[in-house]
């Protein structure tokens, strides 16, 4: 009898099985891209040629658990990101979560969090996150960036003045030209922006801890759950932290479990 209720079960595909490796990565190479100027997810060692940061580290014990290789190469900002998990020309995509984007591409829980705050002129009066909201007040922003979808939402009286690409070459010039009075982006980036352009500083607090996470497929259900599985113990055995440190990141934390999460 339950030789005939088993073979009725599949009939009528009342039974389901796990998702193979290969249903989850059909080339059978885990592909993995992330924002190729955004070093809070992954940058280029310029010693080894080698990617290196978090998305390296999560993307290889996502592998190893899916028992495949996997390859991981920068895009061109978040579009380049999103487009390749939507042509499904990468399996996962390490990109910001916003409920916009999300509209686009499905996502994991949130693995860390990279504060966000302003650059100014060294000469500016704006000292803290505090001073930015005011009439008058220009604040340039990445076009697209979470942080530009965070302002959007919850700037009342300063104008955003958004830049194609997140050029950071095109916002000290536009800092210097005084078409805007702050720059925002993660605190990472700006860190480095202070260590190799002279006559600029970081403001004091952070507006936003950007939410880091994993895109795949809209509807593929069964990646994300091991993604996410993956998450859950890269967290619990310091594999985030650890990758947080050993890139050398600053103003990135390491995400409360997803259970505390807010989303």
């Amino acid at each position: 009898m339950r030789r005939i209720a088993i073979m009725a079960a599949l009939l009528s595909g009342a039974l389901t099985f796990p998702a193979s490796a290969n249903d989850l990565v059909p080339t059978g190479t885990l592909r993995a891209t992330y924002i190729g100027q955004n070093p809070v997810q992954a940058f280029i060692d310029p010693v080894t040629k080698q990617v290196r940061g978090p998305a390296v580290e999560i993307t290889r014990a996502l592998a190893q658990r899916l028992g495949v290789p996997f390859e991981i190469k920068g895009a061109q900002g978040v579009p380049g990101v999103i487009n390749s998990v939507k042509n499904k020309e990468a399996d996962i995509g390490f990109v910001a979560f916003d409920p916009i984007r999300a509209a686009e591409i499905d996502f994991s829980q949130t693995y860390s969090l990279a504060q966000n705050t302003y650059l100014v002129l060294e000469s500016s009066p704006l000292r803290s996150v505090a001073d930015m909201d005011k009439p008058g007040q220009r604040i340039g922003v990445g076009e697209r960036d979470a942080g530009d979808f965070f302002l959007t939402r919850t700037l009342k009286s300063a104008e955003l003045k958004r830049n194609p690409g997140g050029n950071i070459d095109v916002a000290i010039a536009q800092l210097k030209a005084g078409e805007i009075h702050a720059y925002a982006a993660n605190r990472q980036r700006l860190t480095e922006v202070v260590k190799r352009v002279p006559g600029v500083r970081i403001v004091d607090g952070n507006f936003y801890g950007v939410e880091q996470a994993v895109g795949v497929f809209k509807g593929n259900k069964a990646l994300l759950d091991v993604v996410d599985e993956v998450l859950d113990e890269a967290r619990t055995s310091g594999l985030i932290a650890g990758a947080i440190e050993r890139a050398g990141l600053s103003g990135v934390d390491v995400a409360p479990p997803r259970d505390q999460q807010k989303r």
